[in-house]
C-alpha cells in the first residue's frame, strides 16, 4: 500500500487553516504530521480537513504554543504520546496505520537563542529531550517505523547556508548535531530525505527577519523524514515544498514530503 507522508511546522493550524486545506487540496498526501498547532485539540479546525478526505486526527495541544497532530486519509490507532524532559509539552505524538507502520510526530524544543545551558535552561531542555529520546530508542528499537517532525536542528554542513557562520547558531551547534546523531543512530533511523537527495544545499526553514527570504534563501534544513532500516528502502521521491513558504502568511517552515511503498 504505497502511501504519501508530509511533516510541516504550521505555526498555529487555527492562524493558518487555509494554507493547511491549500497543501491537502493541491498536494493530497495520505498523512500530514503536523507540529506547533498552538491549540488545544478541540479547538483544531477539522471540519475543512474532514471535507478534504482527512477523516482521522491524532493530536496533542495546548493553548497558544506547542502541539502536534497527525491528520490522515487513513485509518490510524492512537499509540499514545511521551514527555520527554519532564517539559509538560504537546511535543509528541504516535500512531499505527492498518498496514502496522508506526508514526512518530515530534516537535523538538528550539532551544532558545544562547547555545549555553548553564545561562540559557531551553538550550538543556533540548539537549535533555534528545537525550531521552535516545535513550528510548535504545530501550525499544524501533520497528516498522517513521519519525518526521520539526527536530530543530540541521545536521549537515549542507543543510545550513552557511556552516562556518552558523556554528555557534543554536540548531547547528557541534553538541545539538552531536546529540542529534546519537539519537538517531539510537534507533537505527535512516534519513529519508538524504537517501533521497544526498547531496546538495537542501533548506525546510527561512527566518522571517528576513526581508526577502527567496532571495537571501539563508535557510537550514530543520525538517525530518526518517524511517527504521526494515522499510527505508521502500521511501522514495522525498521533496520539499519550497513554494509554500512565499504563500500568504505563511509559516516560515516549508513541508517536507516523502512517499512509502508499504
Amino acid at each position: 500500500m504505497p502511501f504519501t507522508l508530509a511533516t510541516w511546522n504550521i505555526n498555529s493550524v487555527r492562524l493558518r487553516e487555509g494554507l493547511v486545506a491549500k497543501l491537502m487540496a493541491e498536494e493530497g498526501p495520505d498523512v500530514l504530521c503536523l507540529q506547533e498547532c498552538k491549540s488545544p485539540v478541540e479547538k483544531i479546525p477539522l471540519e475543512q480537513f474532514q471535507a478534504l478526505g482527512y477523516g482521522h486526527m491524532i493530536a496533542r495541544g495546548q493553548k497558544g504554543y506547542n502541539g502536534v497532530a497527525i491528520l490522515s486519509k487513513l485509518p490510524m490507532e492512537d499509540l499514545g504520546d511521551r514527555d520527554f524532559a519532564g517539559l509538560g509539552h504537546a511535543r509528541h505524538v504516535a500512531g499505527r496505520l492498518e498496514n502496522g507502520v508506526t508514526i512518530h510526530n515530534f516537535y523538538v524544543p528550539a532551544g532558545g537563542d544562547v547555545s549555553d545551558r548553564e545561562v540559557n535552561e531551553k538550550f538543556g531542555q533540548k539537549l535533555d529531550y534528545l537525550t531521552e529520546m535516545r535513550d528510548w530508542f535504545h530501550a525499544e528499537r524501533p520497528e516498522k517505523a517513521i519519525l518526521v517532525g520539526d527536530l530543530n536542528i540541521a545536521p549537515r554542513e549542507d543543510d545550513v547556508w552557511s556552516h562556518k557562520q552558523l556554528l555557534k547558531v543554536v540548531s547547528h551547534t557541534p553538541i545539538e548535531v552531536e546529540h542529534f546523531g546519537e539519537t538517531q543512530d539510537a534507533g537505527g533511523w535512516v534519513d529519508v530525505t538524504r537517501q533521497d537527495i544526498p547531496e546538495g544545499l537542501l533548506y525546510s526553514w527561512w527566518s522571517y527577519r528576513a526581508k526577502d527570504w527567496d532571495a537571501a534563501d539563508k535557510g537550514r534544513r530543520l525538517d525530518h523524514v526518517w524511517a527504521t532500516p526494515d522499510i527505508s528502502n521502500a521511501a522514495h521521491s522525498s521533496r520539499i515544498l519550497r513554494e509554500a513558504r512565499g504563500w500568504e502568511q505563511p509559516s516560515d517552515h516549508a513541508p517536507v514530503f516523502a512517499t512509502f511503498d508499504l
